[in-house]
């Protein structure tokens, strides 16, 4: 039987072939809801980690507290080897397997987001996709820009998140490439200036070796020239570790070098120039100090340490380094006056850096590090214990 498109029973097959959009359930508007809240928090840490870095006062960032937190579970692990070259090659695996773990991570979040909007919105999608992974794979195939064969996106809704989600594809992309360029460009301009310390604080690097090979070679002019490129070197930092936390944990390509001990090292000799040596750079030593300590004081604020501002150092270890000096050509300041100054300009960093130091898990150096290997410290420990027997 043949009827007219008008008549009432050929209306209703019709609407029964062709229904129309059905409204929002509860659980629809959930995982709409879900997914928005999934793409917009990845959106603020990207922009917070990438194209805003600078660290602000009350800010949180995600990526940051993802990064410390991952940090102190692969050191545990990378600890736990006997052999030195082991636990170095674990811990130099960090840095770059969390890159890698924060872009997939991005990306991850940005196609999980979207599939639940457009699970939420399946309507517009046609033919609709017959389970979440369905839908999940046409939210893959957006973001990455490759067709997803037999669906489309029908509905208004629908093609504005397809759009939004293909631009940020592509966005995050430009800005990993950027990312990436930035982080390595930096490692690549701390490393040149720690490689370049080796030949005059040795390796690992001390601030009373730099002193002496400058003084046995007559090059005061060396060590002015060095307390300069150190103070730009501490600026370059600030500026770029405290932006992209990452770089902390990248550590040095060479045996016996890290970033923090050489600092270290420069951070050292400035002290004993304003302090104990008559006669050097102090205008230089000066202004490398002033940054030095600021530097420090960030690290402080950034990593959250705590403790007592001290020295670090013993007056043992303080009068044989004055006696090496003597030996190398120095003239010194009186002993005692030159203790007193010299503890109070390096509690401005001592502490803070040997928590730095120590929390990167990086090997000590003289005078920076872990300090509980002294042998003047394991005596007096064994003495106060035979004291106490007594």
């Amino acid at each position: 039987m043949m009827c007219s498109r008008r008549s009432p029973r050929c209306a209703g097959s019709s609407t029964r072939e062709h229904p129309g959009p059905l409204p929002v359930t509860v659980v629809d508007g959930v995982q709409i809801g879900a997914g928005a809240v999934i793409v917009l928090v990845t959106i603020y840490d990207v922009v917070q980690s990438v194209v805003m870095p600078r660290p602000a006062v009350g800010r949180i960032r995600l990526s940051f507290t993802l990064i410390r937190g991952g940090w102190r579970v692969w050191r545990k692990l990378a600890e736990r080897p006997k052999k030195l070259q082991t636990r170095e090659t674990a811990m130099a695996a960090f840095a770059p397997m969390m890159l890698v773990g924060l872009l997939v991570l991005w990306g991850f979040s940005f196609i999980i987001g979207y599939a639940l909007i457009f699970s939420g919105l399946h309507d517009g999608l046609q033919p609709q996709p017959d389970s979440f992974g369905t839908t999940l794979y046409f939210s893959t195939g957006r973001m990455l820009a490759f067709s997803v064969a037999g669906i489309e996106a029908t509905g208004v809704a629908t093609r504005t998140f397809a759009a939004i989600e293909a631009a940020s594809g592509f966005g995050l992309f430009a800005l990993v490439i950027s990312l990436l360029f930035s982080l390595f460009s930096s490692f690549q301009r701390r490393e040149t200036a720690v490689v370049a310390l080796d030949a005059l604080a040795g390796a690992p690097p001390s601030g009373v070796q730099l002193l002496e090979t400058c003084a046995k070679d007559a090059m005061p002019e060396q060590l002015a020239a060095t307390f300069d490129e150190w103070r730009l070197w501490t600026v370059d930092v600030i500026e770029s570790h405290l932006s992209y936390p990452l770089l902390f944990y990248f550590r040095s390509s060479h045996d016996n070098e890290a970033w923090a001990n050489s600092f270290g090292a420069v951070m050292d000799a400035a002290t004993l120039v304003l302090t104990t040596v008559d006669g050097g750079p102090v205008g230089q030593a000066r202004l490398m100090h002033k940054v030095g300590a600021h530097f420090v004081a960030d690290m402080r604020d950034h990593f959250r340490y705590e403790g007592e501002a001290i020295a670090g150092v013993e007056r043992e270890e303080f009068v044989e380094a004055c006696g090496r000096l003597e030996r190398a050509g120095y003239q010194l300041h009186n002993l005692d006056r030159a203790w007193e100054q010299f503890s109070l300009l390096r509690s401005k960093y001592g502490t803070w850096l040997n928590q730095t130091t120590k929390g990167l898990s990086v090997p000590p150096a003289p005078w920076i590090g872990d300090r509980s290997y002294l042998p003047h410290r394991e005596r007096s420990a064994r003495g106060r214990g035979q004291r106490r027997v007594a």
